[in-house]
């Protein structure tokens, strides 16, 4: 790993990237670079009190903005891109949520049509306090209000797609995407496969904190200010993204129906213990269906997101993931701040 440059980019609105895939690069970052970026938030901040219904505010296709793609150098394909989220911070004292008609897991879809009206456009402001850790709800039809704790993730993360393809920045997959987890939150690394000369790795979509499983649809969604480091693990492919925290090792499926998703996720992750602890396919099935969780991400987006996880603590003597390259991103970036 070469030695560690820190790269500011704040992207002007028409900057703003809503694929990934068939954009051309913003900067260039080298393997062990940090990078500090500005996100703006699923709706572009256009969406900013009650009456800024997205329908009206949003206009299609231009939703889910990213900013980037950044081209890594010396990474191929069959390489994996590590970024490690080092902070995400609030870019602002507010976030926003919404629910959409035919959006969400709790209404009929395009894909499940029902006879029955949509669900009523309906935007909540939540107040948020960096100091004391908070995302204010306040409900729009009653006096409730509750803090809820301040947890900031970046729902989309990805790289471009191979194949030629341009993905819409809404959909995750294998290149990574619309993830929507709360689990990318500051401290994880998340692994991606490198599809093209580049990788060609963009971000966005901040959510001050979100359910499992996102319900609605929208998580708190904000405009953040994230710093990430990234490094290029030569030679060695990913076929699904994968995250590790200080703790845990995790993979993420991503597809309909969730089942499937959900499938991908513990293949992927009894493959992974396998290799790292040195277990038999079946003991490796076994230790991950006794003490494996499977936290859900989505299942409101184009593909649904699922994640199998395990604690690293329950695989004794497992080299490190990928060469240890989580804690020495981590590190590095420590040195630095």
């Amino acid at each position: 790993m070469t030695s560690m440059e820190k790269i500011t980019y704040r992207p002007a609105r028409d900057e703003l990237a809503y694929t990934f895939g068939g954009r051309m690069p913003v900067a260039h970052l080298r393997s062990g670079d940090l990078l500090e970026v500005a996100t703006e938030d699923c709706f572009g901040g256009l969406v900013r009190g009650p009456g800024d219904l997205p329908s009206q505010v949003c206009r299609m296709p231009y939703l889910n903005p990213v900013s980037g793609p950044f081209f890594i150098e010396d990474a191929e394909p069959g390489d994996t891109l590590a970024i490690h989220l080092i902070s995400i911070v609030p870019a602002r004292d507010w976030g926003v949520s919404s629910t959409f008609p035919h959006f969400g897991a709790l209404t009929s879809t395009s894909h499940t049509a029902t006879l029955q009206p949509p669900l009523e456009e309906r935007v909540w402001v939540y107040g948020i306090d960096r100091q004391a850790g908070t995302v204010r709800f306040q409900a729009t039809e009653s006096d409730h209000t509750v803090d809820l704790p301040l947890d900031p993730m970046i729902g989309t993360i990805g790289v471009a797609p191979g194949g030629f393809e341009a993905r819409s920045t809404i959909v995750p997959d294998t290149h990574g995407g619309n993830l929507d987890t709360p689990e990318l939150r500051a401290g994880a690394t998340i692994y991606l496969g490198v599809n093209v000369h580049g990788a060609m790795l963009a971000l966005g979509d901040g959510h001050a904190r979100q359910g499992e499983g996102e319900a609605c649809g929208v998580g708190v969604e904000i405009a953040t200010t994230t710093t990430l480091a990234v490094e290029v693990i030569k030679g060695v492919p990913a076929m699904w993204p994968r995250l590790e925290t200080d703790t845990s090792i995790m993979s993420i499926g991503c597809a309909r129906p969730l089942e499937d998703a959900y499938r991908i996720a513990q293949n992927d992750l009894v493959g992974w213990v396998e290799s790292l602890a040195g277990l038999e396919t079946l003991d490796a099935y076994q230790l991950v269906s006794q003490a494996g969780r499977a936290p859900i991400g989505n299942v409101c987006d184009p593909n649904y997101t699922i994640l199998a996880a395990i604690d690293k603590a329950l695989l004794p003597s497992a080299d490190p993931a990928y060469g240890g390259v989580h804690s020495r991103l981590r590190q590095s970036a420590a040195g630095l701040r």
